[in-house]
């Protein structure tokens, strides 16, 4: 009986070892920290049982919980795109964990990207004082900028919060992307219509990389015939081509650059004009009136 307790013992102090040290382990990193690599990933992480947030608004998601937002977010995105929850909840879900890494990797390798994770400004009707870009030169950044937010009647202030990305720098370059996205829409001249919407998630796309833009895409099935064909024709080769090659938009520092001429910033970024998207589509609604109009005369 003595060798049998005697044998037993040894793996049984191994087996309280063990836990001591899992339980030690769990106690000094977070739930889901991948330095306990025994230990699954959720076990901790469940629905009643999160994790701290890292920053103010932040809601830690399950992997599950990640991958059954972005389907659903999608699917409803995809019919209404003006939603800027789901497009908010879309870019999220799907940038971690790579895409938006690798977006935050391409600021630290810029100077001007890294100044601005540095001092992490914020794009809001405060910071950049509307008033006063009204009084700057009609082709200047901060007056084209203005006066598109004028005419499309937005504002800066309408971008949601980043809450689903669970490091805090990616976190903020998330926010930036978002607050950035009005000067994108200024130094093309495309509008807020769903063309014009969907022509600009394509350059950004190109250009970012994020998922969120390049599913946007598939909003142009939702179109109109004569909407798909310009797209397909006009815009989506434009996006494509100026996204690609234009230098990363995520790394300009636009409230410092409101004064400078727009067309020299735009050739300096490597960005063309698309041709004018509400002119186009202003032709032909009258085209279309004028095809009825001949017709009722001749009924």
């Amino acid at each position: 009986m003595d060798v049998t307790l005697k044998r037993t013992w040894p793996p049984a102090r191994h087996a309280v070892r063990t836990l001591l040290t899992c339980a030690s382990c769990a106690a000094s990193t977070p739930p889901w920290s991948s330095s306990c690599a025994s230990a699954p990933r959720d076990r901790h992480f469940s629905v009643l049982n999160r994790p701290p947030p890292n920053y103010p608004g932040h809601v830690p998601l399950t992997r599950t919980e990640r991958l059954a937002m972005a389907i659903g977010s999608s699917a409803m995105a995809l019919f209404n795109p003006y939603r800027a929850d789901l497009i908010a909840t879309v870019g999220e879900s799907t940038a971690t964990p790579y895409f938006i890494g690798r977006l935050r990797d391409a600021m630290l390798a810029d100077p001007t990207g890294r100044r601005i994770l540095r001092l992490r400004p914020r794009i809001t009707s405060k910071t950049l004082c509307l008033e006063h870009l009204r009084t700057l030169p009609d082709n200047s950044l901060g007056r084209v900028y203005v006066s598109w937010l004028d005419r499309e009647g937005v504002s800066p202030d309408t971008r949601s919060p980043t809450r689903y990305i669970d490091d805090e720098e990616c976190a903020y370059v998330m926010q930036r992307y978002r607050e950035c996205h009005d000067f994108y829409h200024a130094i093309t001249g495309l509008p807020i219509v769903r063309e014009g919407e969907v022509a600009l998630k394509a350059f950004e796309w190109a250009n970012t990389c994020l998922p969120m833009p390049g599913l946007s895409i598939f909003a142009a099935a939702t179109m109109k015939a004569q909407e798909r064909r310009r797209f397909w024709s006009i815009y989506l080769p434009w996006a494509l081509r100026n996204g690609s090659r234009a230098k990363d938009v995520i790394n300009v520092f636009w409230e410092e650059l409101l004064e400078r001429d727009v067309d020299e910033l735009r050739r300096e970024l490597g960005i063309e004009r698309p041709p004018d998207l509400r002119a186009i589509r202003k032709k032909a609604r009258e085209e279309e009136k004028r095809i009825r109009e001949i017709r009722e005369r001749g009924m």
